[in-house]
This record gives C-alpha cells, sequence and structure tokens, in this order.
C-alpha cells in the first residue's frame, strides 16, 4: 500500500512537471499582455512586470472588440445548425438503415478530407453567385458545411450506443419518425450534443482561412482582426500577446466549463449496452 502510494506521488509529480512545461507559452503570453512597451524584451521575457499594466489589453480590446461580435455571430449559429444536421444525419444512417446507407456515410465522411484550398475558389464564386459573399450568413453556411461530416461522425457513434428496442417500441406504439427523434432520440442527446458543439465551437472560432477569404472589414472575425494587429514596421509584442489572450478566452471558458462533458459525451459512445 505505501509502495502504491509512493508510486502515485510520484506520478502527480510527473504529470505537473509535464503540465507546467506545457503551460510556459501561457505564462509568457499573461504576463507579456500586462508589461508595458520599454518591459518587453527577450532578457525579460520570464519576468514578472515590474509595473503591472492594463494598457496593452485596453488596446488590444479597442482593436478586437467589434470583430469579437462578428465572432459570435458566426459561432454560435454555425454550431447550433451543424449539431443538429448531423444529429439528423447520425439518427438517419444509425437508427434507420436503408439501402446504400454506408455508402451515403462514407461520402458524406468525405468531406472531412477535402483540403479548405481545394474548393475556395469554386466556394467563393458560389457565395458571390448566391449573393452571400462578404457576409456574416455566408460564413456560417460555409462552416455548416464542413461541420457536418465530423458532427455525423459524432451522432452516428454516438446512437449507435441506445438499444434498438426503444425504438422499435416507439414503433409498435405508432410513433413515427421525427416523433422518435423529437421524444426519444434528443432527450438522449445531450452529451452528443456537448461533443459535437465544443469540437465545432473550437474549428469555427480559431478557423482563418475562410474567415479571410469569405469576408472583408467590417464583417471579418476576431481570428483576422487578431492578424492585422501586426504592425509593418514595429510590432507591439505586448499587444499581440493581449490580443492573442482575449481570442482565446471564449474557447478556453467552453473547455473549461464543459471540458468534462465533453469527456463523458466521448466515452457514452465509445460502448454498446
Amino acid at each position: 500500500m505505501a509502495i502504491r502510494r509512493i508510486n502515485r506521488g510520484l506520478l502527480y509529480v510527473l504529470l505537473l512537471l509535464i503540465a507546467c512545461f506545457y503551460l510556459i507559452p501561457v505564462y509568457v503570453v499573461l504576463v507579456t499582455s500586462f508589461k508595458t512597451n520599454t518591459e518587453v524584451s527577450l532578457s525579460q521575457m520570464w519576468w514578472l512586470p515590474h509595473q503591472w499594466s492594463l494598457q496593452a489589453l485596453g488596446a488590444a480590446w479597442h482593436a478586437l472588440g467589434p470583430n469579437f461580435g462578428n465572432s459570435f455571430m458566426l459561432a454560435v449559429p454555425a454550431t447550433i445548425l451543424a449539431s443538429l444536421f448531423g444529429s439528423i444525419n447520425g439518427y438517419a444512417l444509425s437508427k434507420w438503415k436503408f439501402k446504400g446507407a454506408n455508402v451515403v456515410f462514407f461520402l458524406i465522411l468525405f468531406g472531412m478530407f477535402i483540403p479548405y484550398q481545394s474548393v475556395l475558389i469554386p466556394l467563393l464564386k458560389v457565395l458571390d453567385l448566391i449573393s452571400l459573399y462578404n457576409t456574416i450568413p455566408g460564413l456560417i453556411l460555409v462552416h455548416v458545411v464542413y461541420g457536418i461530416p465530423i458532427c455525423t461522425l459524432i451522432f452516428r457513434n454516438f446512437y449507435a450506443s441506445i438499444p434498438t428496442d426503444i425504438i422499435e417500441s416507439a414503433q409498435i406504439d405508432g410513433t413515427g419518425y421525427w416523433g422518435i427523434y423529437r421524444h426519444i432520440i434528443l432527450p438522449l442527446s445531450i452529451s452528443g450534443f456537448v461533443v459535437a458543439g465544443i469540437w465545432e465551437f473550437t474549428q469555427v472560432w480559431n478557423n482563418f482561412l475562410f474567415a479571410v477569404a469569405v469576408t472583408n472589414p467590417p464583417h471579418q472575425p476576431v481570428t483576422v482582426a487578431l492578424v492585422n494587429i501586426a504592425g509593418s514596421q514595429t510590432v507591439q509584442f505586448n499587444e499581440q500577446m493581449a490580443s492573442a489572450l482575449i481570442a482565446s478566452i471564449p474557447t478556453l471558458i467552453v473547455y473549461i466549463f464543459l471540458g468534462k462533458y465533453f469527456v463523458r459525451g466521448l466515452l457514452a459512445g465509445s460502448v454498446k449496452g
């Protein structure tokens, strides 16, 4: 028993050291964000600020504020729609087997492996044709289409763990396709929506290529504004670090409050029975 406690203690110490090493860049971002311009240098990179200042954070928020709203207007609807469509697809492909279901699933899944760059030109032409170029709704549409494959995969695996007897019992009682989905499948899908939602929100919030290609100011999300903060002549590293810190806060909050549900959701669809 004593040996087991010692081994566990050593394991915790090792994990703590690994976590500290992994968080070194986060430490540099944090301390640099609260420094003044005069304190930002390679020789003082690891030091705490002599005088804590909110100047860099204020300047970063002034530059990112309008784009922050654009990112929320983009990420929230895109996450909800992609998760909902993925849920419907996963329900159909896992509980209502039809001829060619595996082929349809393969074709949907194939969308995950299409590089963004290969579809960029035709994508822009289509958005311009339907008058959605340089609009937040157009960017939402792009992310929903690209998010459906991974969300379908998540929900298909998740619904596979739901006993088929429940579906058959509902059919015997006269409940139809959509009735089963609404009254049985959806209430059981909370963990699946958490997993798909966290994944999709993170992907949409952090995406840069579609954001910079599809939208122009003032409709660009925060990722594009973050890149634009870099000056062409001089770089204010404290403002850069503060901007990166502010831009990462939403995804950080999502993982802090929903991280444990993310793991539970992954495990919920990993075994049957």
